[in-house]
């Protein structure tokens, strides 16, 4: 399929923030919507995603975004129409330091202001929710129910079909390889099928987004970071409402899956790059964990994994907003992990800053320029 010829504006990234994007603008009415992506839909960090859903953060505007998103997760199947295997059982941080429980307990008192029903919890509910874990050295938990986890693909495909249904175009296979400007003007997008003219462009592009913003001279610092998952044999008895269960000074996690569990963990040895091998470098990290945190999980049998990308910026918050120069450069990237629970909020935010409306959140404060002006905001529940 050749790029068409023209659009009113261009999304870079057939992820879920771009699918979101083209969804929000194409139902908006806006016109001559094109997507176009370097490889299939979900085919980036999407798919490689985890799933979760949650709006437990310690900055606010996280906490809108994630509650935000919560909410269109939960009509999903409605609008735009597609089942995504929600599964509300509730996110559990579970904290072993002083300090990590002052965080957090500073983190529920926000997230309530924002109608967020998480809260603290001892040690023995938190065992009770989450029977696989031991409680040695926990000192407290924190847990909402509303949150849980989802399908990626299953969103990314819900937003691709009910955008072409808007009247959106959809061009896969298709890589970008220039943004042409004339002045402070974007005036096209040179592509592998082909040049779309164009006077608008919505970068989307998750861990690739530094080299889409370098085209037109806005830096976007985001760097890609691989993080693997696994997925373990069945396991007879798994509560069928076990939460997504984080270790949050180890980053060990893991959810319900089919009839085992997904696993994952942070590497802090790993380098920026774009590997997306797996590697077993991880393991005796991740398999010390399990064994403080979760130790029955040591005779689980691994059945599989995978490794994807984290696109992320130094405050480990989004980027979100608008170029000074050139004129209709939008940018929604630097997730660091939390792109795909976002994704339903970012694509309203995105749709608003391109029709000139005031977003439902104030994402002012993500632009891309905050680490030039020491302006950055870290975000501390960032696992």
């Amino acid at each position: 399929m050749s790029a068409p010829a023209t659009a009113g504006v261009v999304v870079i990234g057939g992820g879920v923030i771009g699918t979101s994007v083209a969804y929000h603008l194409a139902r908006a009415g806006v016109g001559g919507v094109v997507l176009v992506e370097r490889d299939t839909l979900a085919s980036g960090s999407t798919s490689r995603a985890a799933g979760g859903v949650r709006a437990q953060f310690s900055d606010e505007l996280n906490i809108q975004l994630g509650a935000r998103s919560l909410e269109a997760f939960g009509r999903f199947a409605e609008e735009p129409g597609h089942p995504i295997g929600l599964r509300r059982v509730g996110y559990l941080f579970l904290l072993s330091t002083p300090e990590d429980v002052a965080e957090f307990e500073a983190s529920v008192r926000l997230q309530n202001g924002f109608g967020v029903p998480s809260r603290m919890i001892d040690p023995a509910e938190a065992c009770r929710l989450s029977p696989l874990i031991s409680a040695e050295g926990l000192l407290a938990a924190a847990f909402s129910p509303d949150d849980g986890h989802c399908t990626p693909e299953a969103v990314v495909q819900g937003y691709a079909v009910a955008a072409r249904g808007l009247g959106a175009t959809i061009v896969r296979q298709c890589e970008v390889l220039d943004i042409q400007t004339r002045g402070d003007e974007i005036t096209g997008v040179v592509t592998s099928r082909g040049r779309i003219g164009t006077h608008a462009v919505v970068c989307a592009a998750g861990a690739w987004s530094r080299g889409i913003g370098a085209m037109v001279g806005v830096d976007l610092p985001v760097q890609p970071v691989r993080r693997q998952v696994a997925i373990t044999e069945p396991i007879p008895g798994l509560p069928p409402d076990l939460p997504m269960t984080i270790d949050f000074s180890t980053t060990f996690y893991f959810h319900g899956e089919g009839r085992g569990l997904l696993i994952g963990m942070s590497d802090p040895n790993e380098t920026p790059g774009f590997r997306t091998d797996m590697s077993d470098g991880w393991l005796p990290r991740l398999y010390d964990a399990i064994g403080s945190r979760a130790p029955a999980l040591l005779d689980v049998g691994i059945a599989g994994g995978w490794a994807g990308l984290y696109e992320v910026t130094p405050d480990h918050n989004a980027l979100i907003g608008e170029a000074s120069a050139p004129s209709r450069f939008l940018y929604a990237t630097g997730f660091s992990g939390h792109g795909f629970l976002q994704g339903p909020a970012v694509g309203e935010v995105v749709r608003d800053l391109f029709l000139g409306r005031t977003p439902l959140v104030d994402v002012g404060p993500l632009h891309a320029g905050r680490f030039a002006e020491n302006a950055a905001r870290p975000e501390v529940n960032r696992v």
